[in-house]
């Protein structure tokens, strides 16, 4: 039985109930019928989460032509469950959480960017390949679109930064990253302030694809980003790729620290996902306002 069938039939005895002693007063039976009404529709109108439906149509692809083509490598994708209210106080208007189950999500994702170049021109070796790291959470807008909201991107391309600034309006920042792959995993280390953040993974088991409706799927494909310019305007950008193909992280090392820059406390636990993904070719258009 479902939520609305099950409350339906609840209000409908309590109405039955409470009308039965009051026959006489035509008043209070029709009040009686609106409070019960009113019962049972606003729930259906608070859970406007997007639909699974929205959710697979942002995965096809968009029309026109894209403005950058790239590759995302060895992504570690590091998320901890949060309270879907303290995140709900950080958003912009216009903005609301995600949620899966009840449940929002803050995530911690390093990787490698590679071959990032503007659609008809060649890739430039010492401005293509750099490394990122982003702090993120999930959201929709008020057409119910769902995607990512950043709130930083560390990245150690300094031209990378003000290009993503200025014409994303996404919160990039700059850090001093550094990474290795040794023993087929990644060691992985970024600097925005004084303290460092490390990160020593590894994929653990096969790869395979996010079934729709799982968390992993909620969590992982995402294909639009929102972001907001000066005067607070939201705008929202859209990528294509492959559904990632992913699968458990063995993690030695990682940090809450980027979290932690961006206002959020520590938990004071691991995270309560870790996954791996070796990467997907991706296309990006360009960004416009939402």
């Amino acid at each position: 039985m479902s939520y609305h069938q099950e409350h339906e039939g609840y209000r409908g005895k309590k109405k039955e109930a409470f009308t039965e002693g009051n026959k006489g007063n035509k008043e209070i039976r029709n009040f009686v019928s609106f409070v019960c009404f009113c019962e049972i529709l606003l729930p259906a109108v608070q859970n406007d989460l997007p639909t699974l439906k929205a959710q697979l149509a942002c995965r096809e692809r968009p029309a026109g032509r894209p403005a950058l083509r790239m590759r995302w490598e060895n992504l570690l994708f590091l998320h901890w469950a949060w309270d879907a209210a303290d995140i709900q106080k950080t958003l912009p208007p216009g903005l609301r959480v995600d949620v899966f189950e009840g449940q929002a999500w803050l995530g911690v994702v390093p990787f490698l960017m590679r071959r990032v170049h503007p659609v008809g021109l060649p890739c430039v070796p010492w401005l293509s390949d750099f490394l990122e790291l982003n702090v993120r959470t999930y959201v929709y807008d008020e057409t119910g679109t769902p995607g990512v909201w950043f709130y930083s991107l560390a990245c150690n391309q300094p031209v990378a930064v003000e290009i993503a600034r200025r014409f994303f309006h996404l919160n990039y920042v700059h850090a001093a990253i550094q990474a290795a792959v040794r023993d087929g995993g990644m060691e992985y280390q970024s600097r925005r302030h004084a303290e460092v953040a490390v990160y020593d993974y590894a994929m653990d088991g096969p790869a395979v694809e996010a079934v729709p409706g799982t968390l992993e799927f909620f969590l992982l494909e995402r294909y639009v980003l929102f972001s907001t310019n000066r005067g607070g305007r939201i705008h929202s950008g859209r990528v294509h790729h492959a559904p990632y193909q992913f699968a458990p992280a063995r993690v030695k090392a990682w940090s809450f620290l980027p979290a932690g820059e961006d206002g959020f406390a520590d938990p004071g636990r691991s995270p309560d996902h870790m996954h791996f993904s070796p990467g997907v070719d991706v296309a990006a258009w360009p960004i416009k306002s939402a």
